[in-house]
């Protein structure tokens, strides 16, 4: 067997601007991986770079034709553990660039067996959380605004954007505009243990679920006194990169936030989830802003989660894949009638 592997870069406009507490992003740019076998079969993988995590565009398309030469020499899809520890160890950095090759080669292989990638792995399609919506930092009608449309086209929960002057405001509003939707808050870092601690009462009030990364990565015991005095559940996503970052927040989270783009990989991830498991976690799949060459193989994780926050790609203006149907915030595997990731260009 041979295989062929190639890759493109994309960017793509966002339906509008999306803000978080570091800033304001109005485009993604992923790079789209293709992996085919010598019957014509291709597997598709994304790559959604996250400057913060040192990665970029530039880093991705950088390195990925080392990691596409270890496909290509290995030249069998289904040598998935073999190239994934070898393309470690080619580029110990820049996962998202290994988690884009790693995606191709689980749709190639499963299309190979013409099988969704969930049932490859012997998972559960009917077990999957629904995934949330994101609300982004706004103007305060804005955010109303938004809140509202999410709750009307049938998202049952709401991920909320927090870290400035307006935390309360922005909560009490989304309260109002979507009085029965779930709501978690995600802070990304910007408040200080004290803070934490002192807003989880009244976000707990308010009938927030629980607070995503509050305090800097930088600050283990910051992340360990909010989680120790909060009255809410603490998630732990900038805190927590790899499997190899779980047993250190341990005891200083209820929930793991992985992201295949932390990760490296379809392998990585799953291991992180059996580590998270292992340490008495509760385990969220989150995502960047990205394409569904990349989050359809992450919903074909959803049996395993707790919690999902998979809405990378409805962020967008238009996205080049189409994917799981993520409409309403259900992960509808069971349905799923693709082989491979289910992701198909447009």
């Amino acid at each position: 067997m041979s295989l062929e592997a190639s890759f493109e870069r994309v960017a793509m406009e966002l339906e509008e601007p999306f803000t978080i507490s570091r800033g304001t992003q109005t485009e993604a740019e992923n790079l789209i991986v293709r992996v085919t076998d010598d019957e014509g079969t291709t597997g598709v993988g994304g790559a959604a770079p996250a400057r913060h995590y040192g990665e970029t565009a530039d880093t991705v398309e950088a390195v990925l034709p080392e990691l596409l030469s270890v496909v290509e020499e290995v030249g069998d899809p289904h040598a998935l553990t073999t190239i994934e520890a070898r393309m470690k160890e080619v580029v110990r950095d820049n996962p998202a660039a290994r988690c884009a090759v790693s995606i191709a080669l689980h749709d190639l292989a499963a299309k190979r067996l013409d099988v969704p990638l969930y049932r490859l792995w012997g998972l559960d399609a009917t077990a999957t959380p629904d995934t949330s919506f994101t609300v982004g930092i706004d103007t305060t009608e804005r955010i109303r605004e938004k809140a509202a449309d999410a709750a009307d086209a049938g998202y049952p929960i709401l991920k909320v954007k927090l870290g400035g002057d307006r935390d309360r405001e922005i909560v009490e509003t989304v309260r109002e505009a979507a009085p029965e939707a779930t709501v978690r808050v995600d802070a990304n870092e910007a408040w200080t243990p004290h803070e934490t601690v002192e807003k989880s009462e009244w976000l707990a009030d308010l009938g927030v679920e629980f607070i995503e990364q509050p305090v800097p990565a930088e600050d283990p015991e910051g992340l360990k006194f909010a989680y120790e005095r909060s009255a809410l559940p603490i998630a732990a996503d900038e805190s927590c990169v790899t499997a190899s970052d779980v047993p250190a927040i341990a005891d200083r989270c209820d929930i793991a936030n992985l992201k295949l783009m932390k990760t490296g990989g379809l392998l990585e991830a799953r291991r992180a989830i059996a580590t998270a498991r292992s340490h008495g976690l509760e385990v969220m799949l989150g995502c960047m802003v990205e394409s569904n060459a990349s989050i359809a193989a992450a919903t074909h994780l959803a049996p395993l989660l707790d919690y999902a926050d998979l809405d990378g790609s409805l962020l967008l203006a238009e996205d080049p894949f189409e994917g799981t149907d993520l409409t309403g915030g259900s992960i509808p595997l069971a349905d799923a009638d693709r082989a491979g990731t289910g992701a198909v260009e447009r």
